[in-house]
């Protein structure tokens, strides 16, 4: 069979180096694979990134029922959560950091859901139907724990349960900064007492005013500059990051778990271009 096209998605060969050894092997006995091991990957390396449909994967890559099938067995073993920890490790220990994190940013966005089923719910705020996405990262702004629960839900409630996640699998982890949707004492004094993280509101700085265009003969209008929030920036530059994989542009995930490792995979996918240099 001719070699197939290659896709930007495509794994090179020095990321396809770092991941090899984090993927499973084919269970022994039976009749051997069909498809190897990297054509899985570089076709859910594509279906994250194009943000196509499982039946729209195009034909030179496996069987969309092959692949689905493999997403759906990793997702269920945690695969790619485990995958990140370990590239995320790499990544730190690479810049002379410990490979866990003692401190963090929390943040939550709201995403439009489909008419698909599953949990959705209704973000009053943000004027959204849909999930959240609530991402604790370290001040890298590498994912550590991504949870996703129903639009309707407060901010406050779904930190609860990350930073529990979060100790669980982070035992330096004593510091976190979060915006004001996260304020008051009763949250912050859970975090201290229950999961022992010191939590700071990061309040929004005023960028001052500039001058602008106007009439003549009226005076210059003022309009505020904009500032960047300490620490906050973080977490919203790897919202950013995220947002390049049009898979997570819109929910369209019946389960939160599968939500989830979208998060974890696309997060995998950025670490492993910046372990090997590659262009994003």
């Amino acid at each position: 069979m001719a070699e197939r096209r290659w896709y930007p998605t495509d794994l090179s060969d020095a990321e396809w180096e770092l991941i090899a050894p984090l993927i499973p092997d084919p269970k022994p006995g039976g009749r051997p694979p069909a498809h190897e091991r990297r054509e899985i990957v570089n076709a859910l390396a594509y279906w994250i990134r194009a943000g196509c449909a499982w039946r729209l994967l195009p034909h030179d890559l496996p069987p969309w029922q092959t692949v689905y099938h493999y997403w759906r067995l990793w997702r269920i073993a945690g695969r790619w959560e485990q995958i990140l920890a370990r590239l995320r490790e790499r990544d730190r220990t690479s810049g002379g950091r410990d490979p866990t994190p003692g401190a963090g940013v929390l943040d939550s966005q709201s995403v439009r859901a489909t008419d698909r089923g599953g949990l959705h719910g209704y973000d009053g705020a943000k004027k959204v139907n849909g999930v959240k996405r609530h991402l604790l990262v370290d001040t890298l702004g590498t994912v550590l724990v991504a949870c996703v629960s129903p639009a309707s839900v407060d901010d406050r409630l779904a930190a609860m349960v990350v930073l529990s996640q979060a100790r669980d699998a982070f035992v330096r982890l004593r510091h976190v900064w979060a915006d004001q949707g996260y304020r008051g004492r009763e949250f912050c004094n859970w975090a201290e007492d229950a999961v022992d993280v010191d939590v700071q509101i990061v309040s929004r700085r005023d960028g001052g005013f500039r001058h602008t265009w106007a009439p003549v003969g009226a005076p210059p209008r003022q309009v505020p500059m904009f500032a960047v929030v300490p620490r906050r920036w973080v977490v919203e530059r790897t919202f950013a990051w995220l947002g390049k994989y049009r898979r997570l542009s819109k929910d369209y995930e019946y389960l939160t778990a599968t939500s989830e490792n979208a998060i974890y995979l696309a997060m995998s996918m950025i670490l492993l271009r910046r372990l090997t240099g590659t262009p994003a």
